[in-house]
């Protein structure tokens, strides 16, 4: 099945699938704007690395009750005279750090960085640790003196802070350094095509227009995402009846 919306596609949004589709989203867009910026601009792929923890539970005791400190000499050898009693297993998830790409817009040769481009996860937009790490991370960006770009293609989680003003599925926002304390918003719903938006540069440079709609055909085709997604399901989150009915109507075609 060919590429089946005008926009963005629904079962794409699926957590299990969605950190796959990131990281070629964002891999095929460095591949894009890499073309069309040399030799001026190099597009680089960044990462944040988070550590995935347990669900937090209060801190009964900053210090241990007993510890066992070593010191030094030779090896042990006192041998326990009672038998051990036997234990049994419990696994527990020990915290395992992963990496979610970013991109960096940088001068040629100086490195020094023009643009930033994040692709929001499911980790950005779920209560937790994760976002937090993302929104300090988020107010550095639109606080420094680079060009910040974040794409929102998810409608789980919460939307970020100063862009649901007006309600929509999905966002792209667009924060230009010359204009620090205002935001270029792109809202768009699941039936609408992903709005083509200018790529900020330094002044007097050309700026590349970014078609997201396009890349995202050419990752779902060359990806085969239509091998592993059974479209006979609801996508997640679910669709309102309306646009359930609307998606139905563009796979029967």
């Amino acid at each position: 099945m060919p590429y089946p919306f005008p926009g963005m596609n629904p079962w794409l949004e699926n957590h299990r699938l969605w950190s796959d589709v990131h990281q070629r989203l964002i891999t095929t867009l460095a591949e894009s704007l890499g073309g069309q910026l040399e030799p001026r601009y190099f597009v680089g792929v960044g990462t944040h690395t988070y550590i995935s923890t347990l669900p937090t539970r209060p801190v009964q005791s900053r210090y241990p009750d007993v510890s066992v400190i070593y010191t030094g000499g030779g090896a042990v050898q006192t041998r326990a005279v009672a038998e051990s009693a036997t234990p049994y297993l419990v696994e527990i998830p020990l915290p395992e750090p992963y990496d979610e790409p970013y991109l960096e817009v940088q001068l040629v040769p100086e490195g020094e960085v023009v643009t930033v481009i994040e692709l929001l996860s499911h980790t950005n937009k779920r209560a937790g640790n994760e976002r937090r790490i993302y929104l300090r991370k988020r107010k550095e960006f639109l606080s420094s003196d680079v060009h910040f770009v974040e794409i929102d293609l998810l409608r789980a989680g919460e939307a970020m802070p100063y862009t649901a003003e007006r309600p929509a599925d999905y966002r792209i926002v667009v924060r230009r350094k010359e204009h620090p304390q205002s935001l270029q918003i792109y809202p768009f719903s699941v039936r609408h095509r992903i709005p083509i938006f200018p790529l900020p540069l330094l002044p007097d440079d050309e700026e590349p227009l970014v078609d997201l709609g396009a890349l995202l055909q050419t990752v779902y085709d060359r990806a085969r995402y239509r091998l592993v997604i059974d479209y006979s399901q609801p996508p997640e989150p679910h669709l309102s009846q309306t646009d359930a009915e609307w998606a139905q109507s563009c796979l029967n075609q």
